[in-house]
């Protein structure tokens, strides 16, 4: 539930151990595990100080996004009554992660990847919503969407619907899923002349700027175009430490604090999904 600051996501015991939930998980450490990890949800939800994540606000929203079409803010997603969604339905929190429209009808900001979620299994959308229901309820009033311009988003190719148990039989088909839930190719595809993805053309060509504290950084090429030379390992460390090939930081904002928290087998099969995206210049 996450999209990076600021606005410019079979076999059943190989399964256990990778995208979906092992014996022993419950549906809430599964959706603890997804929210601090491949959600990334805290890298908008929580506004951020000079000093990082503002104290006692996890989740109470508030970041500012400024785009030609729209102004918003990340949603409080704590379970504040008032200010919250703690007085949400489970059936309305599924309908504004996977569908982006609130319960009262307003549609979320297309900064919201709800497009993308649309691949999320029920079990993990059931997961994701246990978990959000233990949130500490924050009271922070968060101003309303502004709309220039209505922005209809459209998930990938391949990503229209929840993944299957046969989408997820392979690494390849796990990597895929969790960069799907990650949302990774908000960022990573090419742009065209009115901001819309170029899924069909650059699927995973990189090229959009984000400016910030850190100045500015280039969403990168991770097509095999732009990762063929990289070993599994060099891939592996980037998306979980942030840390190029020459072992220089990589930018923000990419959520490399919570890609650290990633299983080791679950880097691997986005590393393999990866591997499978064809080149683009």
């Amino acid at each position: 539930m996450s999209a990076p600051r600021p606005w410019a996501a079979f076999v059943a015991a190989t399964l256990a151990v990778t995208v979906l939930p092992a014996a022993a998980e419950t549906p809430l450490e599964r959706g603890d595990y997804l929210v601090n990890s491949i959600l990334a949800c805290g890298n908008c939800h929580t506004p951020m100080g000079p000093n990082g994540p503002e104290v006692g606000m996890t989740l109470a929203g508030g970041t500012k996004f400024e785009a030609p079409p729209f102004t918003a803010h990340a949603s409080n997603i704590t379970q504040d009554m008032a200010t919250g969604v703690g007085a949400w339905s489970d059936a309305e929190l599924k309908t504004a992660i996977v569908g982006g429209v609130r319960p009262d009808g307003v549609p979320l900001a297309p900064i919201m990847p709800s497009a993308f979620y649309r691949v999320m299994t029920p079990t993990d959308l059931d997961a994701l919503v246990a978990y959000l229901r233990t949130v500490a309820p924050v009271e922070h009033a968060v101003p309303p969407p502004d709309y220039r311009q209505i922005i209809r988003a459209e998930p990938p190719p391949g990503f229209e619907q929840p993944a299957t148990a046969t989408d997820l039989s392979t690494p390849e088909g796990r990597g895929k899923y969790l960069v799907g839930i990650g949302h990774c190719m908000e960022c990573h595809t090419s742009r065209g002349p009115h901001g819309e993805p170029e899924f069909a053309s650059g699927y995973g060509a990189g090229g959009m700027e984000f400016p910030g504290p850190w100045g500015v950084s280039v969403a990168p090429n991770i097509t095999a175009k732009g990762l063929g030379d990289w070993t599994d390992a060099e891939i592996a460390r980037a998306i979980t430490e942030g840390i190029g090939r020459d072992g220089a930081k990589l930018k923000p904002p990419m959520g490399y604090g919570f890609y650290a928290k990633l299983k080791a087998a679950d880097v691997a099969d986005i590393v393999a999904y990866l591997r499978t995206v064809p080149a683009v210049e």
